[in-house]
Order: structure tokens, then sequence, then C-alpha cells
């Protein structure tokens, strides 16, 4: 593990204003992101597990680590299915999405699950069945094609949003996850985003997320709704984002893909995520404002080996750092029957999950080095908070060299000395500083924060006033 070299801090005033950001509760009553495993990581990546089937045996295995590695007492609940447990063609006698009964039983399933304190999240996209144009939706006298035309390449026909029957359908199809059990439900091929998508998806399916959402409402259970993927950041998408979901994709799958690939993720499209996390965040720092949604920076892969994950170990405390920052849903996508030391050091440190815990509230925003800006920059600062209290949580990063998709296109190579001033961060005032990774104190200042760092390294640090 690295550990950085110490820190050192006098007071200045700011010329680019730190604005207060918070988090409140989402809209469907949650104040922390979602934590726990999906199974699209190994879907997608299948040689870095040959031996996984997508059945529920091997999820229940896979789950099952979240309990015995101590994972669910930091928050990791979630064991999410992806596409693939459903019936993909059709649905039941009202056109209802059932599971494929010969890999998953639902009740089944979800009663393992809350048996060992997890929880049970599926994955749906837009749309009615084109097989199922013919069926009446359930407890109405109308039919699925009466208000569900053309074809968006997904085996579906687009709702006819406002028509009567269309909640309906989703009310039906909700209350039926409900009955299973079912906590989470990740909506995909959302528009406006959903970009490279290579299906025929209607320019805007935002109103699926708002039929869903009042689903969940009428069900009278409790569910997060995670929409994906890339999805519109301007005012009027993400008011609708931000009033019926609970977490939103800021980026594109950040996971390799083929049946040939053997490790998770790349350096480059990690550097890509971040900086998409940072386009979305800088949108809301220019005034004081409480958001009510999480971002979701996609799966993390940073559990199994440095070769499996894709990224070297300092890349993967770096990423984790990133995660827990943004107030981000912390969905693991690894393999967790083969978690790794650094992997289990990483997912099971208190201190570290603590700021998660902080950044639910306080998510953190760019702050640039040398003029407090919000621009892409190799080496760049962030900051959480501070918080009521005066507490602040403070991320110093060297991306290393731009590899295509980070945005600030410089290509600084090896050890760089990263300064950042109070006055860069907005901030005033003595603070004690603890380093979070290693429990470092980094001792009392009141100027600026100072860490040599490697390519892909960062220091993520906690600051209390003292």
């Amino acid at each position: 593990m690295y550990i950085p070299r110490a820190a050192t801090l006098a007071a200045a005033v700011t010329s680019v204003p730190l604005h207060s950001l918070t988090i409140t509760q989402t809209p469907n009553g949650f104040t922390n992101s979602a934590r726990g495993w999906n199974s699209f990581g190994i879907q997608a990546n299948a040689a870095t597990d040959p031996s996984f089937v997508f059945n529920q045996t091997s999820v229940e295995q896979q789950c099952d680590v979240l309990v015995s590695a101590g994972l669910v007492s930091l928050g990791y609940s979630y064991c999410s299915l992806d596409s693939g447990w459903s019936v993909g063609g059709n649905g039941d006698e009202n056109g209802r999405i059932i599971a494929d009964s010969s890999l998953f039983n639902m009740p089944d399933l979800a009663n393992h699950l809350h048996g060992e304190g997890l929880q049970l999240g599926v994955y749906v996209v837009p749309g009615g069945f084109l097989a199922d144009v013919n069926k009446t939706i359930l407890d109405t006298n109308i039919t699925i094609g009466s208000v569900c035309s053309g074809d968006n390449g997904l085996a579906r026909c687009n709702w006819q949003y406002g028509q009567d029957g269309v909640q309906q359908w989703h009310d039906s199809v909700v209350a039926l996850f409900a009955e299973w059990g079912v906590d989470f439900i990740k909506l995909d091929f959302i528009t406006p985003g959903s970009p490279d998508n290579g299906v025929s998806l209607p320019q805007n399916e935002s109103l699926a997320v708002v039929n869903y959402h009042n689903a969940i409402v009428k069900s009278g259970r409790q569910m997060r709704l995670d929409i994906s993927w890339k999805l519109a950041r301007d005012p009027s998408d993400f008011s609708i984002w931000e009033d019926n979901a609970d977490s939103f994709r800021t980026d594109q799958d950040i996971n390799n893909s083929g049946a040939d690939s053997d490790s998770f993720t790349a350096w480059a499209t990690v550097q890509r995520a971040i900086d998409n996390y940072r386009q979305y965040i800088v949108l809301h720092t220019s005034q004081d404002e409480t958001l009510s949604i999480y971002p979701d920076m996609d799966n993390l892969y940073v559990g199994n080996s440095a070769a499996e994950d894709g990224v070297t170990d300092d890349e993967r405390f770096t990423i984790m750092s990133h995660w827990l920052g943004a107030g981000s849903n912390l969905i693991l996508g690894n393999d967790l029957t083969q978690l790794d030391d650094t992997g289990k050091a990483i997912l099971t440190n208190a201190a570290a999950h603590s700021v998660a815990d902080f950044a639910a509230k306080n998510p953190m925003r760019p702050r640039n080095p040398g003029t407090g800006e919000g621009d892409a920059q190799q080496l760049q600062a962030w900051i959480g908070g501070p918080d009521d209290t005066g507490k602040a949580v403070v991320l110093l990063a060297n991306y290393g060299p731009d590899e295509g998709q980070s945005g600030f296109n410089t290509t600084l190579t090896g050890v760089q000395n990263l300064i950042v001033t109070w006055q860069d961060l907005g901030i005033s005032g003595s603070f004690d500083i603890q380093e979070v990774w290693n429990g470092q104190d980094l001792g009392s200042s009141s100027q600026q924060l100072n860490a040599s760092l490697d390519e892909g390294q960062s220091l993520l640090v906690v600051m209390t006033p003292n």
C-alpha cells in the first residue's frame, strides 16, 4: 500500500468562492448511496472467472461473500442481478416481467438474501414486450398494443406515456417485484443519455423514470431506483432524475468487455469516469445547492488482483477514494470469491467508509491547485464540505499522463509535487489532518496541503478544525 509523504499547510482570502453543496433525502427515502455487488462485470468479462455461470447458485456464492468478508457490516447489502435474469422476449399473461425460471427462483433468492441481511436488486429496460401486444394489462381492459407502439430494438415497444394503462402496467410490474422481495431496480437505456447504445431508443424516455418511481411509491415497499447510463445533465432532464430516482449514472460502462477479456477495466477508462463526474458536479458549484440524488460512477473494480482489475494497486486506492468522496454508489463488479489482500484492505477499511458516510451529505467537487477553478487537470484537488462543524474531506491526485479521455491533455510523468492552498480550496482556519487509508496523523496547519504523488497515486485526508 502507498503511504503518502507528510503534508504541510496560512490563511488567505479565496478568489473563487466555495459554495455549499449537500445531498438530502432522495425521492424514495434514502440518505446514503447504495453499496453491494452487481453481476454485470463478470458477465461482460467472462474470462475473469471462467467458472461463473449466471444463475442463482453462482449469484448466491458471490453475495454470500458480502457476509463472510464482513462487507455487509459496512453497508454492502445489495445483491443486484444485471441483464439476463428475466425472460427476454415476453412477460406473463399480463405482460409483466418475469424471471427466467431455469436460472432464478426470485422469492427463494430474496429469502436467502434477506436471511443474511442482504437485499435483492433487478435490472429492467423501458417498454412493453412486442410479443405481448395482445395481452391485457392487469386489472384493466386495456391491451398493451393499444398504448405501446414501435420497436425500441430491445424486443419491446415504446409506451405512450400519459395514456390510460401505461402507469398501471408499471404498477403491476413493481407490485410483482414487491411480492418477490425486490429492494433495488436498475433501469437501463434511459434517454436523453445512453449513448452508442446500438438500438432504436426514443430520444426521450425520461417518463419511464417517473412511471417506475410512481409504481415504487404505490407498491408500499421501499426500493431504490438507479437509472443509467451517462444521462443528460441539463436542468430540465436533471430535475426529472432528481425528483424520481435515487442515483443516476454519470458515465458509460467502465468495464472492459468480451469473452476473452481477463481484466475488468483500464486506467484510461477510469480517467474518463472521473472526468465525467467532474463535468457533472461542477454544474452545481456556482451557488449554494442541495441535491436529492446520488451519482453512480458505475461498478467498482478494486477487489481482485491488480492484473484482474486492470489497474495498479495505487490506482485501485485512487479509484476507491474517488467513489467514496463523490458519494457515489459503491457497487462492486468483482469476483468476490477471489478478493486479494489489497482488495480486502480497500473494502474493509472503516475509516475510508466513514468518508462515504460524510460524502453522502457532502460530495466532493474539484478545486484546481493554484486557481480554485474546476477544470480537468492531471494534478487535481477535490474538497467535500466543510460541513456544519467545519470538517472537510480533501483528495489530492496525480492521474498520470492523459490516456485519451481524461479531459486534461497533459503528460507529466513520474512523481509530481502537488500543493493546494486553503485559498485554492476556498477555506480558512487551522485544521488537524488525518490520512484516511493508513490513519497517519499529518499534524495541524492553516495554509496548505502538500503531497508528492507518482502516477495514479492520491492522498485522501479528513480535516477537522482545531
